[in-house]
């Protein structure tokens, strides 16, 4: 192990989800299994009008799952969606925050990452300026709308008094939730700290952006079938929306309470293209560095390494560059662990897209089974790695990584294991 002291080792021991295939970590993870799809025709909003007219929206949702309706009301969906994962998740995990004394509390902590926040208090506010006047505008938009309130909010519904921290780096962002968690656990500063990501920004203007920027699938007669990571036809991701929250604890305090540990977080690695606002690096230069500085803090050799969950966004640039990226990292290997891509059922999330892929690779230490990625039809010549195609994987992941590559050139990368006392 790369750390044998139990206090600074870090455990996962509660799970929350909120996404287009299920409104549980439960649900998420029995239609993943399944190579189920969230994606369909936009439904929010009307878009007619619009060249994209497809997402992976969540369903069937009451923000009233974590949190009262009148706060739910005051706050953007990226807040009420966090609540709710965050909600199962503690739940999971056992913690009687209510229990915890002042002192405890301080040992907390709170990381929930976002890639847009509440931009639609933007849009809304802005419209009951100009039709109803100044003093009709919400007092609570600019709280709704920050990035950091999620993280807040959950820190008040806890009473969580340690660091609450939100970092905003695009399709990377709740990855680095995960480096960030394990950091304050590793270096003593708390003791448990609830991390994640979240995102609710299925926006008119979103999409009209990202279609003019070419990054969105326009599948919109066939949206089951639009996200399909490292095929040949793929033409775009399929922008999504939901929340994924994790709580970590050190494995000395989990063992101490006799909580049931799902797995360990041995950290990760991250690092900058310097290259484009939107394109990835064409040699995967940024992405192979941070695999390998997220393998070198965990202390595992590539070969280790029995699962990868990738970025796998569905775009012609990321799915070539990420296998070019892997080869990278691992030599030989690559053509011998396994891959998947969320994303190919529950759209690329943003900001809760690391979120949502640590779930997957938890998912595959605690059960054996790997995901697939579906809608891989007609492999990509320069995409020949095991992408795990179409259908599930009966096969024991005693390690895995995951992959999250943002806009501007912002790679993380996180490395979980089966845990051993």
């Amino acid at each position: 192990m790369p750390n044998q002291d139990l206090a600074r080792r870090v455990v996962v021991t509660g799970l929350g989800a909120v996404t287009p295939i299920g409104n549980t970590a439960v649900s998420y993870w029995e239609n993943l299994l399944a190579g189920a799809s969230g994606v369909s025709t936009i439904t929010a909003f009307d878009p007619s009008g619009l060249d994209v007219r497809i997402a992976a929206q969540v369903k069937d949702f009451d923000p009233t799952v974590g949190m009262d309706r009148k706060m739910a009301r005051r706050m953007s969906r990226f807040v009420q969606l966090a609540m709710a994962a965050s909600a199962e998740a503690v739940a999971e995990s056992g913690i009687d925050f209510a229990a915890y004394t002042p002192d405890e509390r301080d040992r907390c902590a709170v990381v929930v990452n976002t890639g847009g926040g509440g931009l639609e208090q933007v849009i809304t506010g802005t419209e009951i300026l100009e039709r109803k006047g100044p003093g009709q505008v919400s007092p609570f938009a600019i709280p709704a709308l920050s990035g950091s309130m999620a993280a807040c909010q959950i820190s008040i519904k806890y009473g969580i008094t340690g660091p609450v921290i939100t970092q905003v780096a695009a399709c990377a962002s709740s990855v680095i939730a995960f480096i960030d968690g394990h950091r304050l656990i590793e270096t003593d500063e708390v003791d448990v700290a609830i991390i994640g990501g979240t995102e609710g920004a299925l926006l008119p203007i979103a999409f009209a952006a990202l279609g003019n920027m070419g990054a969105l699938s326009h599948r919109n007669d066939d949206p089951t079938r639009a996200s399909r990571p490292f095929d040949r036809e793929r033409d775009g991701f399929v922008f999504g929306e939901g929340a994924a929250i994790v709580v970590l604890e050190s494995a000395e305090h989990a063992l101490a309470r006799g909580a049931k540990i799902i797995c360990e977080v041995l950290g990760g690695g991250m690092t900058a293209d310097a290259f484009h606002i939107s394109a990835p690096e064409p040699t995967g230069r940024g992405a192979t560095a941070a695999m390998n500085k997220a393998m070198r803090k965990a202390g595992v050799a590539p070969d280790e390494i029995d699962y990868i969950v990738a970025h796998g966004t569905s775009t012609p640039l990321n799915d070539v560059t990420e296998t070019r990226a892997i080869k990278g990292a691992f030599g030989a290997h690559a053509y011998k662990t396994a891959i998947s891509s969320p994303k190919s059922m529950v759209g690329h999330m943003l900001g809760a897209a690391g979120a949502i892929s640590g779930l997957a690779a938890i998912g595959a230490i605690r059960d054996g089974v790997i995901a697939p990625t579906t809608n891989l039809e007609n492999p990509d010549p320069d995409c020949d790695l095991d992408y795990v195609p179409n259908v599930k994987r009966v096969k024991r992941v005693d390690t895995a990584i995951i992959n999250g590559f943002g806009f501007g050139g912002q790679n993380a990368v996180a490395v979980f294991r089966r845990f051993e006392v």
